[in-house]
């Protein structure tokens, strides 16, 4: 979004009001806490301290029949400002704390690094569908073996879940930058056991496509170091046989199957030395070529269709997108981008260290980015079609050799509006589902954390005096268009091709505190299921008439 432009929450189209929301199940409140670094007191219910609901993100979700099942992530917004933007200075404040290296979790266990220091174990849940009982299966997982007990403690969040035959999946990044996955009988619900890949650090996205199960793999932490597509080979006997179909300099994000290929988004590699290891769109050969589906032939036959610099005329931006939700709609092959909030201008402040308040200011407003949607058609073909859905024809780029900021052209002009839905804190695109023949994006808004995350998290930003003052100043960051009446996630949805997207809702699904809305599924009747991003741990307290904290299931069905 260009500088500076006030823009309404509203831009996109008027909310629209023929669907409703059912909350199904809520994480509830799982430990007492009595300030940083202090022990934690027994409970909850908590005689000392307040309530604390660590359990944030409904992090991975797939459906077996009736049953839902779905792994957690929790206190992930710290997780992310200490992996991704090196905060690890304590904060507490109304909403949430992270203690970082004074948690006791990471007291007592030295394999936690300080920056992860609010990790607790994730948790697998179902959710019946007939009963309307949802049961924490992780008590299963502790019970089978230390060594699987150990695995789920070292597991930083189950960031996808599948399913294939009669085997459930629930996979996430684990501690010394690997992956850790865990897999149930579909029928039984039973625990069948764990697995570390070491030479993986991160998971993403399980996708059916043909009678085959794929998903998304990174290398290093994030994914930093490349990454890969696998294709599952196993049964209850052999739950973790997978085969390599993708070998890519960065990690697959989410995957989509479209025109008979599997497309997918990525996420950049740490260090980019080239167009390839930035966020883009990748496209595998033919599934009907070859032996059926993707397999180890194919796994030097992708190519990416796009990256992020084709886009972003600042090449140190460029390097901190995203790729998001991506989905085939109605002849094209839709995807967004994710900007991690204050990612892109603390590596512009580390990479141009500014010399005056000024440019420090400057820098801190013309480095944000809201999300762009793009949409692409015969893709690999001569006749290929990349379009920009919602976007900005300009956007400020840093020349270093004159010191100036300017508006330079981004080589598209967007169908329908501006970047974020016309919002520049929906940063992230974090799916996309069709159901009913309509495509459902669901964002996150990060414009609830501005003010604690300033205050909080900018003084510990890795740049220099002046870059740490812009970015902790509010008004640099656009205070002014922060619309309290749009905190929470965002479901916009796309009846056509031909047609700009409508609200949905825009206020976090009935309850402002979803920053984000993590996972969508169908839910076999024209509506969905919507896992929420909620990481507000200290947001507990019923009595006042404020929402709460911790992850949410919802349902949402037409009216």
């Amino acid at each position: 979004m260009a500088a500076g432009a006030a823009v309404s929450p509203a831009a996109a189209a008027p909310a629209r009001p023929g669907y409703k929301f059912n909350l199904l199940a809520k994480a509830k409140p799982d430990e007492c806490f009595n300030g940083v670094g202090q022990p934690y007191p027994a409970g909850p219910p908590c005689s000392t301290g307040k309530p604390k609901v660590n359990q944030a993100y409904v992090w991975g979700l797939t459906q077996v029949d009736q049953t839902l099942w779905y792994g957690t992530g929790a206190n992930v917004h710290c997780l992310v400002s200490g992996a991704t933007l090196d905060y690890v200075k304590p904060t507490a404040n109304d909403n949430w704390t992270c203690e970082y290296g004074e948690s006791q979790v990471r007291k007592n266990d030295e394999a936690i690094p300080d920056y992860l220091g609010d990790m607790r174990a994730p948790e697998v849940w179902t959710y019946d569908l007939t009963t309307r009982r949802a049961v924490n299966k992780s008590a299963e997982i502790r019970a089978k073996s230390p060594d699987d007990a150990l695995r789920l403690s070292h597991t930083l969040g189950l960031r996808a879940a599948g399913h294939m035959g009669n085997v459930v999946l629930l996979g996430g990044p684990a501690l010394e930058n690997t992956l850790n996955m865990f897999a149930f009988d579909a029928t039984t619900q039973q625990y069948l056991g764990s697995i570390n890949f070491p030479d993986y650090g991160n998971i993403r996205t399980f996708l059916v496509a043909d009678d085959a199960l794929y998903l998304g793999v990174g290398i290093g932490r994030n994914g930093s170091a490349g990454g890969a597509v696998w294709r599952w080979n196993g049964d209850t006997t052999h739950p973790f046989d997978f085969t390599t179909v993708a070998a890519l300099p960065v990690q697959a994000a989410d995957l989509t199957v479209y025109d008979g290929r599997i497309a997918a988004t990525s996420w950049p590699a740490e260090q980019p030395t080239s167009q390839a290891m930035l966020a883009g769109l990748w496209i595998s050969p033919k599934l009907a070529d070859g032996l059926p589906g993707l397999n180890d032939e194919d796994k030097n036959g992708w190519k990416q269709i796009w990256n992020a610099r084709q886009y972003e005329p600042d090449r140190v931006v460029s390097a901190t997108y995203g790729g998001g939700g991506i989905a085939a709609f109605d002849g094209y092959v839709y995807w967004g981008t994710m900007h991690v909030p204050m990612k892109s201008s603390t590596v512009h402040a580390t990479v141009y260290p500014p010399t005056t308040d000024q440019q420090a200011k400057d820098q801190a407003v013309k480095t944000q980015r809201a999300i762009s949607i793009w949409r692409a058609k015969d893709v690999g073909l001569p006749t290929q079609k990349v379009e920009l859905v919602y976007g900005e024809k300009t956007l400020p780029a840093w020349d270093p050799a004159t010191s100036t900021w300017s508006d330079k052209s981004t080589n598209f002009t967007p169908l329908y509006g501006k970047s974020g839905f016309g919002y520049l804190f929906n940063n992230y695109t974090w799916r996309m589902t069709v159901v009913d023949n309509k495509l459902f994006v669901g964002t996150m808004d990060w414009s609830y954390l501005v003010k604690d995350l300033l205050a909080g998290a900018a003084p510990q930003a890795p740049v220099n005096k002046r870059a740490k003052k812009a970015l902790a100043d509010p008004d640099n960051w656009h205070m002014p268009l922060i619309s309290p009446s749009h905190f929470g996630g965002d479901l916009y949805m796309f009846p056509d091709s031909n047609s700009p997207a409508q609200a949905v809702n825009t206020r976090g699904l009935g309850n402002y505190l979803n920053y984000g809305i993590r996972n969508m599924i169908p839910n076999g009747n024209g509506g969905l299921y919507l896992g929420m991003a909620n990481p507000m741990n200290l947001r507990t307290d019923k009595r006042d008439a404020r929402p709460e904290g911790g992850w949410e299931l919802i349902e949402m069905t037409k009216r």
